[in-house]
C-alpha cells in the first residue's frame, strides 16, 4: 500500500508536460496537488484537467527562483489543503546559449545563458526544498522528488549547461537525503528521478521533423534507447507515486532512471 490519498502535494513545473503528468499521476492517487509555475494560464488550465478527473488541485502562481512568491504560495496551499507532505521539483529548463550546435565549438558558449540555466534548474530545486522542507522537518515526515535527466550521468553532446546544472541536482539529492536522515529521522526522505528522452515543447523541434518523422539526432537517440522509442510523459507516474508514498520508506538518496535501457546500454 502506498496510502496517498489524502496527502498534500505541491508540484513545481506542474504547467508542463513531464511535471504535469506527475501531477496527474499523483491525483489519480487522491493526492492534493498545488501546480506551481509561473504562467497563471497554464496553471489554471492543469488545475481544470485534474478537477474534469475527479481530482483536487490548486493554482500557485510563483517563481522557483523568489523565495518570497515561494512563501506565499506555500501559505496558501497550507490554508486550503493543510501540511505539504510532498514537493516534486519538476521546473527547469534550458536556453539555446547554453548549449553547443555542432557547427559552434566549447568557445562559442554564452557565459550569461550557462548562469541562467543553472539558477533554473539548479537553485530552483534548492530554493522550493528549503520552503517546503521546513514544514517537513516539523512533522518529521515528507517525501521530496528532484527531477533529474540522464543527460547528469551520461555526456550528451550539445546540452552543456543543462547537463552539468541536473549533475549538481543530483549530488544535492544525495547530500539533502542523508542530512534529513542524520538531523531529523527516518521520516523525511529525498530522491530523484531521471527521465531518459520524453518529447516535450523544447526539444520537439530537435527531435522530430515536421511530419512527425525523427531527425538525425532522434533517430540516434531512438537507436540508442534499447527499448527503441521515446518515453511517455505518463510512464513516470508509476515511480513518483512510488518514492512518494510509503511503498519507498526505507528508499533515499536514489537517482532512479526511467529511461528505456538508454543509461544500460553500451552502443554494442
Amino acid at each position: 500500500m502506498n496510502n496517498l490519498n489524502d496527502k498534500v502535494a505541491v508540484v513545481t513545473g506542474g504547467n508542463g508536460v513531464l511535471g504535469g503528468a506527475i501531477a496527474m499521476g499523483l491525483a489519480y492517487e487522491g493526492v492534493k496537488v498545488g501546480i506551481l509555475g509561473r504562467s497563471e494560464n497554464t496553471v489554471q488550465a492543469r488545475v481544470k484537467e485534474i478537477e474534469s478527473n475527479g481530482g483536487r488541485a490548486l493554482a500557485l502562481v510563483a517563481d522557483v527562483l523568489d523565495e518570497e512568491s515561494l512563501t506565499a504560495v506555500k501559505n496558501k496551499i497550507e490554508n486550503t489543503f493543510g501540511r505539504v507532505n510532498i514537493l516534486v521539483n519538476a521546473a527547469g529548463g534550458n536556453q539555446k546559449g547554453a548549449t553547443i550546435t555542432p557547427d559552434q565549438t566549447f568557445f562559442d558558449l554564452d557565459l550569461d545563458s550557462f548562469d541562467k540555466v543553472n539558477q533554473l534548474n539548479f537553485k530552483g530545486t534548492v530554493l522550493p526544498s528549503l520552503v517546503f522542507g521546513r514544514a517537513m522537518v516539523e512533522e518529521k515526515k515528507g517525501s521530496i522528488i528532484n527531477i533529474s535527466s540522464l543527460a547528469a550521468q551520461r555526456a550528451l553532446t550539445r546540452v552543456v549547461g543543462y547537463s552539468a546544472a541536473k549533475a549538481a541536482v543530483d549530488n544535492f539529492t544525495r547530500w539533502l537525503a542523508v542530512e534529513m536522515a542524520q538531523k531529523y529521522g527516518d521520516g523525511i526522505r529525498v530522491n530523484a528521478i531521471a527521465p531518459g528522452f520524453f518529447i516535450g515543447e523544447q526539444n520537439r523541434d530537435l527531435l522530430l521533423n515536421e511530419d512527425g518523422s525523427l531527425t538525425s539526432r532522434g533517430e540516434t537517440i531512438v537507436n540508442q534507447t534499447p527499448m527503441n522509442r521515446f518515453g511517455k510523459p505518463e510512464e513516470l507516474q508509476g515511480a513518483a507515486n512510488w518514492l512518494a508514498g510509503e511503498g519507498s520508506s526505507f528508499v533515499t538518496g536514489t537517482v532512479i532512471a526511467v529511461d528505456g535501457g538508454f543509461g544500460a546500454f553500451s552502443g554494442v
